[in-house]
């Protein structure tokens, strides 16, 4: 259960409740009396990332008023300025505290191992797989949400690739061995492990200073943000496999939802349905763009780096299906438990042809 949350985050969720309710009361205004428009809050994604800034904040915005006709209007705060904790998000929306929000995948994997199956380590190299992976598996998360937390599932939004950069040569995930590597999360630090390469938590703004003395020889993070912070200065090569993504889901809680009139709830779904496939062409363009400024592609429109680029080989591949098999999946069901096998082999392993075993 959620703690005592911070004076700023309360107040966030009375006005939410406010509103709510005043929005409920305005269906049930007289049909002469003009209406003021339904006002929603909502809990989005990560501050100052182009998901946030370029996709969703224009949405709930400027686009929401234009597809509901004025009937419908939005306030949206990033989750990480929410005042609320990401791993706290699921059971507000469960309980309707917070009627319409975001939720990260990897946090609510602590309460919910089920979702963690769309976006295990080195699960979906590339995000075509990763599409694939998320039509497969989007009708079972949609039920589990739906019969399990009374939520009501919207759109299923992705980060940007995460990458391997390294200050010195190497050829493979073979060749990490050894190495000190800053990671992003548990499941990328159990990756470097198993392959013999030592794990460092870095906070983001730290890796390159990090990187500059020495303390890592390699970072994981987004290719387009690394060139942001600098990394392609002090980098000299870049790994083209995404060792993870960075899924979230949208979703509403199931009566806040209802209480919406229904062509309401059909303008807010064609929409949303617009904006998830926005940010999946903005991830996977900033993904691309990231790998061409970080190699000095002539046609970066950022800064440029003289990285050399380490494609995915064969033994990557091999590496990577392997570590998958004997030691993330198992791991997975070891939290998830043996129904989870089961959940994996019958919407997952016909398409990835890796099948989970519960141990």
């Amino acid at each position: 259960m959620p703690g005592r949350l911070p004076r700023h985050a309360r107040g966030w969720l009375r006005g939410a409740a406010r509103l709510a309710g005043a929005a409920l009361l305005s269906l049930l205004a007289a049909p002469a009396m003009a209406q003021e428009p339904l006002r929603l809050r909502v809990v989005g994604g990560l501050a100052g990332v182009s998901q946030f800034l370029r996709y969703e904040e224009p949405f709930w915005r400027d686009r929401l008023p234009g597809i509901t006709g004025g009937r419908a209007v939005a306030e949206v705060t990033p989750s990480d300025r929410s005042g609320l904790k990401p791993e706290d998000m699921l059971q507000l929306l469960q309980r309707g505290t917070v009627p319409f929000g975001t939720i990260l995948l990897a946090q609510a994997a602590a309460e919910e191992p089920e979702f963690q199956a769309l976006d295990l380590p080195l699960q979906n190299p590339d995000i075509a797989t990763l599409r694939r992976t998320v039509q497969l598996y989007r009708p079972h998360l949609q039920r589990l949400l739906a019969e399990r937390y009374g939520i009501e599932l919207l759109a299923i939004y992705t980060y940007p690739a995460q990458v391997t950069w390294c200050r010195r040569p190497f050829t493979g995930l073979a060749d990490l061995a050894g190495r000190r590597i800053r990671t992003s999360s548990l499941g990328q630090a159990e990756i470097f492990e198993a392959i013999g390469a030592t794990p460092v938590t870095i906070p983001f703004a730290g890796i390159v200073p990090a990187m500059r003395e020495g303390a890592v020889e390699c970072a994981v993070t987004g290719a387009l943000s690394g060139n942001a912070i600098g990394l392609q200065e002090v980098a000299t090569h870049i790994h083209d496999m995404a060792l993870s993504w960075g899924v979230s889901m949208f979703g509403a809680n199931r009566a806040a939802w209802a209480a919406l009139p229904e062509e309401i709830r059909g303008s807010i779904r064609a929409g949303l349905g617009e904006l998830e496939a926005a940010v999946w062409k903005g991830a996977e363009e900033e993904t691309v763009e990231g790998m061409r400024c970080a190699t000095g592609a002539p046609d970066c429109t950022g800064r440029r780096g003289n990285l050399t680029l380490v494609p995915m080989s064969r033994e990557d591949e091999a590496r990577r299906r392997g570590l998958l098999l004997w030691m993330v999946l198992p791991r997975w069901i070891d939290r998830c438990g043996p129904d989870c096998a089961n959940i994996w082999n019958s919407t997952l392993a016909p398409a990835l042809g890796i099948q989970a075993h519960a141990r």
